[in-house]
């Protein structure tokens, strides 16, 4: 394809009038604008040292020399965060294994890119509900012990703005419970973006098949324990958003039978490349290695289609008022319509008292604008061949 044309795809922002569909035209794409590097952590300094070495030991000790400093940052404080652990759990320990949940958890799930993170967003400006936000994903080690400390004192640490796209930064701000199973050990498919160069370390992580009956009784045991953490500090009934869930769902049920489902989708066009910008971005901000991350767009192939198999798979488990879709391109043009809806379907009451939070959220982010990315023709060719059935199946044909 020559270098000065490209198939660009984008989507219309939140709170302004969108067309119905995001659309693909040919145009010559202007030159990159410069964006500006700020400084933040890696995600792996939440990790303990057992996590942290156990990490290590599965790649072959392969971080980059450019990154050794890095890793001795992360040394470091994989054993503070153990020391941290053990405190938390003299002083919270009864009264986490003691505290039940506040009802069901209500599961935003979607591949990644599919607009998760609004449709999140929107749902927590209920004040009945709770979430995991970013020091209880990011520090999961101690946040119930660090909570005022770090949302106080330790703000300097992370950038204004997500890697990947436009949204909001801070310790308060809701966040994927993925990176807090991650952080503590469990097997993961974000562990790929720590070595780019390495082939995955948990290869059935994102649907949990590939784990031994054992793994898979710990991830549980360690994930109700997680939510049990934030739910001593919120109090309510909790909001979750990790696209992994997506493939998770007989799990999920089991743990909750009754559990809430919402599942967004997005034009699979749109969704391809900017999930390979998403991993490049995390690769580049937390990796270990030079992030070159060779059959990254195989990567993102494979998981797709483990993620919308995994779904189909879990439909008739679902109960009625337990299940809802939406598409993003919907959501977007009409939010406060699409979010009753998904009150409706859920069969959860009190929309109309969190409306005037939810104008409040769409006002604020009126001028919100999310990131256009380029989609080669061949590659848009291979996104139509191998997920079709699932343009398809959400009327993207």
């Amino acid at each position: 394809m020559p270098s000065n044309a490209a198939v660009a795809v984008s989507a219309p922002p939140a709170g302004a009038p969108k067309p119905e569909k995001p659309e693909l035209t040919l145009i010559h794409p202007p030159p990159p604008k410069p964006r500006k590097r700020e400084w933040s952590p890696r995600v792996w300094e939440g990790m303990d040292v057992f996590a942290w070495l156990r990490m290590l030991r599965a790649n072959g000790y392969a971080v980059g020399p450019r990154y050794w400093y890095i890793a001795g940052i992360v040394g470091a404080s994989s054993v503070m965060n153990l020391g941290l652990r053990w405190m938390l759990n003299a002083r919270f320990g009864s009264q986490v294994r003691e505290t039940e949940l506040k009802g069901p958890p209500i599961f935003v799930i979607g591949h990644w890119r599919t607009g998760t993170t609004l449709l999140h967003e929107l749902l927590i400006r209920d004040p009945r509900f709770g979430f995991p936000d970013m020091q209880d994903c990011f520090n999961p080690n101690h946040a119930l012990l660090t909570n005022r400390f770090f949302k106080r004192h330790m703000r300097w640490m992370l950038p204004e703005k997500r890697p990947m796209d436009n949204m909001l930064f801070g310790w308060e701000r809701p966040q994927e419970d993925e990176f807090a199973l991650a952080l503590m050990g469990l097997p993961s498919t974000y562990t790929d973006f720590a070595f780019p160069q390495r082939p995955p370390m948990h290869p059935g992580a994102l649907d949990l098949s590939g784990l031994t009956p054992s793994e898979l009784k710990n991830w549980k045991r360690v994930f109700l324990r997680f939510l049990k953490e934030v739910t001593v500090r919120t109090g309510k009934q909790l909001v979750l958003k990790s696209p992994p869930h997506t493939a998770r769902v007989p799990v999920l049920m089991e743990m909750f039978p009754d559990a809430r489902f919402v599942h967004i989708v997005r034009d699979p066009r749109v969704v391809f490349p900017s999930t390979v910008n998403l991993w490049k971005s995390m690769a580049r901000l937390h990796g270990l290695q030079n992030p070159e991350w060779p059959g990254l767009e195989d990567k993102v192939f494979r998981e797709f289609r483990v993620i919308y198999d995994r779904l189909e798979e879990a439909r008739p488990l679902f109960k009625p008022g337990r299940f809802h879709e939406l598409r993003y391109e919907e959501l977007v043009q009409d939010p406060l319509g699409e979010l009753a809806r998904v009150y409706a379907a859920l069969e959860l009451d009190g929309f109309d008292a969190a409306r005037p939070k939810v104008n409040e959220y769409l006002r604020q982010n009126s001028n919100y604008e999310t990131n256009k990315y380029e989609l080669k023709p061949e590659q848009k060719a291979r996104v139509e061949a191998e997920w079709g059935d699932v343009i398809r199946r959400y009327g993207y044909a």
